[in-house]
């Protein structure tokens, strides 16, 4: 069988998804090397996947954009992260393909320099997008400001306005550091953000409708799979399976975001509802005060089994959080606080598996209401798990890697 070289970047939310998909190709007689950050090395080594450590200096730069003062500043100062660690993402990268000599290789699409990498290598590569990637899709909103789809004339002069101004922004701060990285590996320039993320021969996204919209445009390139849940092998605490009020699953950012006040409101807010509530923080638990008797902090702790039995979660609009409760038939309050979360969020209510709650207007009460709205949009959560189920998951993944060895 093949040699496979997967290359992620250095997040939990980006690593897990892509773990169902290593799992499923080595379990079809595949040798898969994977290259991740250090912490998670020995563990997917004990999954019987061949894997070494990346550059420890990609993982030492941090996302700053929690600190931007509006959403242009943002993009900026991702532009500049994913640029830092290009710098080392790409070397590191190159030098797996030579050591490796897969016969095809898998790039998470935060890794600049790992994809420019892949691309020069010559051989057959695919891009994995945890999250809905800011493509151009005909009859849907442009990517990033959370719009709701709007169909008929209307609509249609929303979206091409909209896509002008929103792609000639990121035209402006991603184009000059996309070739930047793509000249230190020997390729021509790209002319625009589509043609960069469309620049691999297959690229894997980590969803499907009627959660996400409909992309008939982005086929056979862009394959949408449904979603990877994963999480590192476990105890289950003792305390999950004690008899009581349903669970309230409230998740924080896994990667630092500055989302402390969403846990400071969930706390507040849910104190005296009918719930077992649970806050992951995995970025650092910050000090919320007295806990009520029904709130419990954990840094980290599986969702999987809280999520049986859960009645509605509230995430930071994390794509793998919320697909994680969804997928579990989960109702969801999706607070965004950046990055793609406005996009998670205007599809939760796209979907009606759950409401929407700006950052701005959060507050305890306001959450309340928000959890307690969500609560009765079982059915829509019902419907988006079995469109994820639908999609095939990570069988529906490997088959198209298997078919990109055969081309």
């Amino acid at each position: 069988m093949s040699t496979i070289l997967a290359y992620t970047s250095p997040a939990t939310g980006h690593l897990f998804p892509m773990t169902p998909l290593l799992l499923e190709l080595r379990s079809r007689g595949h040798r898969v090397h994977v290259r991740t950050f250090a912490e998670h090395v020995e563990t997917l080594r004990g999954l019987g996947l061949e894997a070494e450590p990346t550059d420890a200096r990609i993982a030492a730069i941090w996302h700053q954009d929690f600190s931007a003062r509006n959403p242009l500043e943002a993009l900026s100062a991702n532009a500049e992260t994913f640029t830092q660690r290009a710098e080392f993402d790409g070397a590191d990268a190159a030098a797996s393909l030579r050591d490796v000599a897969p016969d095809a290789a898998i790039v998470d699409i935060n890794a600049w320099g790992a994809a420019a990498a892949a691309q020069a290598w010559g051989g057959p590569w695919a891009s994995f997008s945890p999250y809905v990637p800011p493509i151009s899709s005909a009859g849907t909103p442009p990517f990033g400001p959370g719009l709701a789809p709007r169909g008929g004339p209307l609509g249609r002069i929303r979206d091409a306005t909209l896509r002008s101004l929103i792609m000639g922004q990121l035209t402006k701060r991603y184009l000059g550091p996309i070739n930047s990285v793509r000249a230190e590996h020997g390729l021509a320039p790209v002319d625009t953000v589509d043609q960069f993320f469309r620049s691999a021969p297959l690229m894997l996204v980590t969803t499907s409708e009627p959660f996400d919209y409909a992309h008939t445009d982005w086929l056979p390139q862009i394959r949408s799979i449904g979603a990877l849940p994963w999480e590192p092998p476990s105890e289950v605490p003792a305390w999950v399976d004690e008899p009581g009020d349903p669970f309230a699953l409230v998740t924080t950012s896994s990667e630092y975001q500055a989302d402390e006040a969403l846990a400071r409101a969930a706390v507040a807010g849910l104190a005296e509802e009918p719930y077992r509530v649970v806050v992951t923080m995995p970025a650092g638990v910050a000090d919320l005060g007295p806990l009520p008797p029904n709130v419990r902090i954990e840094q980290f702790v599986p969702h999987g089994p809280i999520l049986a039995r859960a009645a509605v979660a509230v995430t930071h609009g994390g794509m793998g959080a919320t697909q994680k409760a969804l997928g579990a038939g989960v109702p969801t309050v999706v607070v965004p606080w950046g990055r793609d979360q406005l996009e998670v969020g205007a599809r939760v209510a796209h979907a009606h598996a759950g409401v929407r709650l700006s950052k701005g207007r959060l507050t305890p009460e306001r959450l309340r209401d928000a959890v307690r709205r969500a609560a009765g949009m079982a059915d829509g959560a019902g419907r988006v798990a079995a469109g994820y189920r639908a999609a095939g998951g990570a069988a529906a993944g490997a088959d198209a890697v298997e078919e990109l060895l055969r081309t």
